[in-house]
């Protein structure tokens, strides 16, 4: 039995609009706790050096991804069984909860050591809601788009990403600018967690009203949906391509934070910049970002995934010691062109992991393996970025310590990607006939 796969322009656009604002509420968090990283650490913990209460905060950041893994495991599975729509509007619900819980957190002058405790618990029911949105919302969109231009349309969902993270450095901008330093520490920061809770009603009212995803619907006319590939079959079968995707995903998640979160603090404690001065430099480079995502899906779906991801991790590993140079400088010129640098390869890595993420896994198992694949690797490698950088530079004294960090993780991605075939022309409303999409692609 076959159903038809071409979907009509205006449901893709409700489509697109549903996938994109769960994604924009995750980051759009994550986004706020790494611009206001350094209010945030006088605020839950207590410390007379303000380099360690730093790495406090940053430690906080790296353990919510610690439930990345398990989020992803447990709404995977349910999403191959159930179906896409009902997890996106769970794992919605979750995260916009749990965003505007630590908007009401009280700091460590009112209750002491409970208040980091709490913010760390917040921090972990995120992440594991997480867990299951980015995979999901990329195969939702991926289910619904045309061959041979799913990266164009998939470009989408990092749009929604770096435009959270605009929104985030526009308000956080806005914030420094109106308020004075009192009043930011009092009542301010607390402002744009809260306003997670209209947008993830708004999230959860779009995708609600959604139908399932073609794909998944010819599952489950063909009785395959009920039958999802457990987690033991999904890694014995696909364990090859889960590794060497992650490889090139670790990049992802490296230049991703690099670029969103560590950098604003890197241009404050390296580049001597004022935090409003970071965060304009960021909002700049961000809106870039989400402006040149979709010429970066356009230019895949012409050129193949494979010329993609090699074009990426080259870029990545000859811009990035220009890119730390110039943000160390202290110009405010130089620190916008040295973030547009790293912007570019974060964008590119970022457009043609969402393409990557369904194309490399049949139906039945697609969102467990996507989810696994893409939250171990965002969480040794993009929740620990801000940690490891600021470690990096205190043990090295090297103000380019994390620039050869990326480097190396640029040159691992470049040959876990190689070792992908070629996605870009495969059918997603198929069962790969291999075990292993590596041996089997050729076949659809």
């Amino acid at each position: 039995m076959s159903i038809a796969h071409e979907v009509p322009p205006a449901t893709l656009r409700r489509v697109i609009a549903a996938s994109a604002i769960g994604n924009f509420v995750e980051w759009f968090d994550f986004a706020v706790y790494g611009f206001l990283a350094t209010l945030i650490a006088s605020q839950f913990f207590a410390s007379e050096d303000a380099s360690v209460a730093l790495l406090k905060t940053f430690a906080v950041f790296a353990v919510a991804f610690a439930l990345r893994p398990l989020g992803g495991i447990v709404f995977g599975a349910l999403g191959d069984r159930l179906g896409r729509k009902r997890i996106l509007s769970l794992t919605i619900l979750l995260m916009a909860g749990s965003t505007t819980l630590i908007g009401l957190l009280p700091t460590y002058a009112s209750i002491g050591v409970l208040a980091p405790a709490l913010l760390t618990l917040a921090r972990c029911l995120q992440g594991f809601s997480a867990g299951g949105e980015y995979a999901g919302a990329c195969a939702y969109l991926m289910e619904h788009a045309p061959r041979g231009r799913r990266a164009f349309y998939g470009s989408f969902v990092p749009v929604s990403t770096f435009s959270a993270f605009a929104c985030a450095a526009v308000i956080a901008y806005g914030l420094e600018a109106s308020l004075t330093p009192e009043a930011m520490n009092a009542w301010g920061w607390r402002i744009p967690f809260l306003v997670a809770a209209p947008l993830g009603l708004v999230g959860l009212y779009l995708r609600w009203r959604m139908e399932e995803t073609p794909a998944f619907r010819q599952a489950l006319a063909e009785g395959k949906a009920h039958s999802h590939s457990p987690l033991g079959d999904t890694l014995r079968h696909h364990g090859r391509t889960i590794r060497n995707l992650g490889a090139f995903i670790s990049l992802t998640a490296l230049s991703f934070y690099m670029f969103t979160t560590y950098f604003a603090t890197y241009l404050q404690t390296v580049g001597h910049l004022s935090r409003a001065q970071a965060l304009l430099v960021s909002t700049v480079a961000l809106l870039f970002a989400a402006t040149g995502c979709p010429l970066a899906g356009a230019f895949s779906d012409r050129v193949g995934r494979r010329r993609t991801i090699g074009f990426t991790c080259l870029w990545v590993m000859v811009a990035v010691f220009p890119a730390y140079w110039l943000a160390s400088s202290g110009s405010l010129a130089g620190a916008l062109l040295g973030v547009i640098l790293l912007a570019i390869g974060a964008l590119m890595s970022g457009v043609v992991t969402a393409a990557l993420l369904s194309e490399c896994f049949p139906t039945r198992s697609r969102y467990t393996a996507s989810a696994i694949t893409y939250n171990v690797a965002y969480t040794l490698f993009g929740g620990t970025a801000p940690l490891v950088a600021t470690w990096l530079i205190e043990q090295s004294g090297s103000r380019l310590a994390p620039a050869f960090y990326l480097v190396v993780i640029a040159l691992l991605a470049l040959i876990g990607g190689l070792a992908l075939p070629e996605t870009a022309q495969v059918s997603l409303h198929e069962e790969n006939p291999g075990t292993d999409p590596l041996q089997a692609s050729q076949g659809l």
